[in-house]
């Protein structure tokens, strides 16, 4: 990945900040902290990233003055919980780190998140940036400030909205990504393209070969795209009020099949592109989108390496789910379906007897 490193910004006023995309960026992690006159830093990392890349983190943090503590947590969605969080915060607890202590997040969604929610609740809120080290973190759970932990009844159920000072998107860290990992991201990627941007869809229609291989070139530019819709959506509607609903493309059903499968059966990418899939054919069966705009999704996921078949929950089971599902509203579910590639509504009125041809 030669490119030149980009730099997007999501603008929120007085906490807007950069993002950061290119090879080698993990290297201006040191430069970054000492402009915003940070001393002490802990990195929040699992033993699998830090295998690759907490070395050259730590060169660059020591290397600009910075005094720098790791924690390790268990790696996996299945880790995602109050259990882990309750360990980090005894950890910055006992090396008695300020308000002003940089939390650094060095890993994929389950290690952004998790400290993410720590920084927003240690001390009444403390900084921390984004060092995501996958795709799916990169394109997507990195930027825009949500944080939490699962439990048991429902995903994401307790977490806070928490924005980083920078997000740092090394892509030399894809890799290091297993393809099953890789696969995952693009699911978010291919999200993206659906709900907002046509052309992008076709042009990930057109590459997606390109990326499944790992192409430096077409990796970069999905990456570049997808941060940059996002940022756009996250600084339009910061707390979700409005328009950032429609990220949740997928999410709903995709959700309700990492409860019932259990947390980290299914990676989050592959939930929510069989989500994905799901909502496309509600969507078609409402009248809003013809059967070849749905195949076109289903055929791409497919394509990408995802799963296009949801589990067999049945009806009751996935209604039960998807009622627990934070994106509920006045008790109604909300459901992000395709007016066409590209557009995207939140629903809310779509009836039992269309799910019950859909959801099995």
């Amino acid at each position: 990945m030669d490119a030149d490193p980009q730099t997007l910004e999501v603008a929120l006023a007085e906490r807007s900040y950069p993002i950061r995309i290119g090879s080698g960026v993990i290297h201006e992690a040191g430069t970054l902290l000492a402009a915003q006159r940070v001393r002490d830093a802990v990195v929040i990392t699992n033993a699998t990233v830090a295998a690759h890349w907490l070395a050259p983190l730590q060169r660059s943090l020591a290397g600009a003055g910075l005094r720098v503590e790791t924690t390790m947590i268990p790696d996996g969605e299945a880790h995602k919980n109050w259990d882990t969080l309750y360990m980090v915060l005894t950890r910055l607890l006992e090396l008695r780190a300020e308000r002003s202590t940089m939390l650094v997040a060095l890993g994929g969604g389950v290690v952004g998140d998790i400290a993410g929610f720590v920084a927003a609740i240690y001390q009444r809120g403390m900084p921390f940036i984004q060092i995501p080290t996958t795709l799916l973190a990169q394109v997507d759970s990195s930027v825009g400030g949500k944080t939490g932990v699962n439990h048991p009844l429902g995903k994401n159920m307790i977490g806070a909205f928490h924005q980083p000072r920078a997000v740092l998107i090394d892509t030399d860290c894809l890799r290091t990504l297993p393809s099953r990992e890789l696969a995952a991201g693009l699911a978010e990627v291919v999200k993206v393209g659906a709900i907002r941007d046509a052309v992008f869809f076709a042009w990930l229609e057109k590459h997606v070969d390109a990326l499944v291989a790992c192409d430096p070139a077409a990796l970069a530019h999905a990456i570049q795209t997808s941060c940059r819709i996002k940022a756009e959506i996250v600084a339009a509607d910061e707390r979700e009020h409005g328009e950032r609903a429609l990220l949740n493309f997928g999410h709903t059903f995709g959700h309700a099949i990492e409860n019932a499968m259990g947390y980290g059966q299914w990676l989050h990418g592959e939930a929510v592109a069989a989500g994905m899939v799901v909502a496309a054919e509600v969507s078609a069966r409402s009248g809003r989108i013809d059967s070849g705009v749905a195949d076109r999704v289903r055929v791409l996921l497919g394509r990408a390496g995802l799963p296009t078949q949801a589990p067999a929950l049945g009806f009751e089971r996935w209604m039960s789910l998807m009622a627990r599902d934070k994106k509920v509203q006045a008790g109604a579910i909300r459901f992000v379906l395709l007016d066409g590639l590209g557009q995207a509504v939140v629903a809310t009125e779509v009836p039992d007897s269309l799910l019950r041809e859909v959801l099995r």
